[in-house]
C-alpha cells in the first residue's frame, strides 16, 4: 500500500504545489504589482522553495544540441539506435557538413540503472562527444513498461549490453559508470569465453563495485547488515493502476531517492537553505545552479524488482564476481578469459559510494590481459560524482579516457 499512499499524497499536494508556484511568480515577475511591494523577494523565495520541495520531477532532457570539433561548432541530433522494452540505445549523431565528416572512435557509455535517469551522465556525454561518436544506454522507468513485456533480470541487463556491443561492432569502446561496471565486466567475460569476434577494443570502468568487500562504504554496509528477506519484504511494491506497468513489482524510485537524501540530510537541508538565501539576495546564478542540480537529482525511476533484488544478492551480499562463483544462466563468468580488451579503471580519492580499491579489483580478475593494456587512475580530491561530472571530470578524467582509447584503438 505504500506506493498507493505515495500517489494519493502526491495528488493531494498537487494543488498546494501549483499555488506555491503561481504565488512565487506573482511576487517575482516584474509585470506583477506584488513584485514591487516590501519583502516581495523574501515572499517569492519562500514560495519557490515550497514549490520545489513538493513538486514532481520528471526526467529532464539531455539538451546536447551542439559540440565543437576541430574548432568548429557541429550540430548534434539525438537518435534512437536500438529500442528495447527496458532500454533505448541513444546515439548523439554529429551532423557534419557534406564532405567534412571526422572519423572518431565509437563509444558505448553504459549508464547506471540504480535510481536516476541516464541524464545524470549529461556532462559525461557532453565532454566525450567532442572526440568520440557516443551512444548511451537510456534505461526505461519500470513503471512505464507493461507487465506483458515480461520480467527484467540482472542477466537481461547483461544480454542488453552484449546486444549493444554487437550492434556497434568490434571497434567499440565501452565505458561503464558505477553500478554497470559489474554486469559490463560479466557481459564481456561471457563473450570472451565464447570467443566472440565482436569484443570491444577497450573497457573503462569508473567508480563501480567490482569487489565491494574492499573499503566498504555506507552503501555497501546497508546491503550486508540486513538479510535478503528484509529487502524482499520491505522495499518491493506493486505499481498502482495509474501507470502502464500496473501490477509490476518494482523498487520504487521515491524510496531510492529517500535513501539518497538520508545519506547526507544536513547537506541537503543546507543546500535548500542556501537556495532560499540566494533568491532573497537576488543571486540568480547561484539559484539556477541549485535548480539544475536538483532537477536531475530529484528525478528518479522505478527499478524492476527482480533486477534490484538479484543485484543486492549477487553483487553486494554474495560477492559472486570477485569470488569467481557467478553463473549467468548456467555459464560461469570468467574475467580471466578476457585477453584482447584493454582495461582502464578509474576511482575517486574521496568516493563515499564505491570505496577505494573496489573498481581496481578488476585488474586482478582480468589476469590474462597483458600489463601494457591495463591502466588505473585515482582522481585526487574527487568524490563519486566528480569522476564523471564537473570540473575535475572535464580537466583530469576525460582527457585520460580519450588518450587511453586512442592508444588502444
Amino acid at each position: 500500500m505504500l506506493y498507493q499512499f505515495h500517489e494519493i499524497n502526491r495528488t493531494l499536494l498537487n494543488p498546494l504545489v501549483q499555488w506555491a508556484e503561481a504565488s512565487s511568480k506573482l511576487f517575482s515577475n516584474p509585470v506583477s504589482p506584488l513584485a514591487h511591494t516590501p519583502f516581495s523577494q523574501r515572499i517569492a523565495a519562500g514560495y519557490e522553495l515550497m514549490y520545489r520541495l513538493g513538486k514532481d520531477y520528471e526526467k529532464p532532457p539531455f539538451g546536447i544540441t551542439t559540440t565543437v570539433v576541430n574548432g568548429k561548432e557541429v550540430p548534434i541530433v539525438e537518435l534512437v539506435a536500438v529500442n528495447k522494452p527496458f532500454c533505448r540505445l541513444l546515439h548523439f549523431k554529429k551532423d557534419f557538413p557534406a564532405g567534412s565528416a571526422v572519423d572518431q572512435p565509437t563509444v558505448l557509455l553504459v549508464a547506471p540503472l540504480s535510481g536516476h535517469h541516464s541524464t545524470l551522465l549529461r556532462e559525461t556525454v557532453r565532454e566525450l562527444v567532442k572526440l568520440h561518436d557516443v551512444y548511451i544506454t537510456d534505461w526505461t522507468d519500470a513503471r512505464m513498461v507493461p507487465v506483458s513485456e515480461g520480467a527484467f533480470h540482472l542477466h537481461d541487463y547483461i544480454y542488453y549490453v552484449q546486444d549493444f556491443i554487437r550492434t556497434l561492432g568490434p571497434d567499440v569502446h565501452v565505458i561503464s559508470v558505477c553500478q554497470p561496471t559489474v554486469p559490463v565486466l560479466a557481459a564481456i567475460s561471457l563473450m570472451a569465453t565464447d570467443k566472440e569476434p565482436s569484443l570491444p577494443k577497450t573497457m573503462t570502468m569508473m567508480g563501480g563495485p567490482i569487489d565491494p568487500r574492499r573499503s566498504p562504504t555506507e552503501v555497501n554496509n546497508l546491503a550486508t547488515e540486513k538479510p535478503f528477506s528484509w529487502f524482499e519484504n520491505n522495499v518491493i511494491y506493486s505499481v498502482p493502476p495509474t501507470y502502464p506497468a500496473f501490477g509490476r513489482k518494482v523498487y520504487p524510485g521515491f524510496l531510492q531517492h529517500a535513501g539518497f537524501v538520508a545519506m547526507n540530510p544536513q547537506r541537503h537541508a543546507q543546500s535548500h537553505w542556501d537556495f532560499y538565501m540566494h533568491l532573497r539576495a537576488g543571486d540568480h546564478d547561484s539559484a539556477e545552479e541549485h535548480r539544475k542540480f536538483y532537477d536531475e537529482y530529484n528525478a528518479v525511476l522505478d527499478m524492476p524488482a527482480e533486477y534490484y533484488l538479484e543485484t543486492i544478492k549477487t553483487v553486494f551480499q554474495d560477492h559472486c564476481l570477485p569470488r569467481g562463483v557467478w553463473e549467468v544462466e548456467g555459464k560461469l563468468v570468467r574475467p580471466q578469459d578476457i585477453q584482447s580488451v584493454a582495461l582502464f579503471t578509474i576511482e575517486g580519492e574521496l568516493d563515499d559510494i564505491s570505496g577505494s580499491g573496489q573498481t581496481e579489483a578488476a585488474h586482478g580478475l582480468c589476469s590474462s590481459i597483458p600489463g601494457e593494456k591495463k591502466q588505473h587512475f585515482v582522481a585526487p580530491k574527487c568524490g563519486h560524482y566528480g569522476i564523471f561530472s564537473g570540473r575535475r571530470w572535464r580537466e583530469m578524467v576525460a582527457p585520460k579516457i580519450a588518450d587511453f582509447i586512442r592508444a588502444h584503438a
